[in-house]
């Protein structure tokens, strides 16, 4: 199942992230409110776990606007605020859960494995286009019958992909919703993945390819 973190303190962000990638979940990490209505607002998460006092946005207002756009997706706050007061604004706005700072990680968990049993009959989101389908809760593309297992990196790229068919997207936008901006890595790395995407079209047997458009970036088309 996939997970988004927002939070605005990195180090915690990443702890976070990699606590509840140990029990096999999926996590996206931003840092501010309006990435994380970006990014939830594609409704591509089992739940969103919202720290209240970030830049931008504050996690509450991330919330309103989700929940006024129609988007179910359970939602933990977390945050150092514990007063009552706190914890009824954000039942208010929408939230499922409220965790105050500070926390031990496993009930952390052990509150988003009760988020998710909760909502019941949650199925696993899958993008389709042409002949191609990508399962995003076991991160894999399907065609005619075969499958081809995605990295997380991978998975994350042909998800920006299948959700924007015939989009054309930059390299530095990829760089950006993939690695994020803080990200060490060589803009190269884009490159490396969708040779790498293109492979796993290929040996899927997929009309599907990722075209690339000369100094503007790649899009997802059917050749078919």
């Amino acid at each position: 199942m996939r997970l988004l973190v927002a939070e605005d303190e990195l180090d915690l962000a990443e702890v976070l992230a990699a606590f509840l990638e140990k029990d096999q979940f999926i996590v996206d990490t931003v840092h501010d409110g309006v990435d994380a209505l970006d990014h939830a607002s594609t409704g591509g998460y089992d739940a969103l776990i919202l720290d209240i006092m970030m830049p931008k946005l504050d996690g509450l207002q991330v919330l309103s606007r989700l929940r006024e756009r129609g988007i179910s997706t359970p939602v933990m706050l977390l945050t150092a605020k514990g007063e009552k007061d706190d914890r009824v604004a954000g039942f208010n706005a929408g939230a499922d859960d409220y965790l105050p700072k500070p926390f031990a990680p496993d009930e952390l968990l052990a509150r988003v494995r009760a988020l998710l049993r909760r909502a019941g009959d949650h199925k696993p989101t899958v993008l389709r286009f042409a002949d191609l389908a990508l399962d995003c809760g076991s991160g894999t593309l399907r065609c005619a019958g075969r499958t081809e297992r995605l990295s997380g990196r991978e998975f994350q790229m042909m998800e920006l992909f299948m959700r924007s068919p015939r989009v054309i997207l930059s390299a530095e936008r990829i760089m950006e919703r993939v690695w994020g901006w803080d990200a060490e890595a060589e803009i190269s790395v884009v490159w490396v993945h969708i040779s790498n995407l293109r492979k796993k079209l290929s040996a899927l047997g997929s009309s599907v390819v990722i075209r690339a458009s000369r100094r503007l970036g790649c899009s997802l088309e059917d050749a078919g």
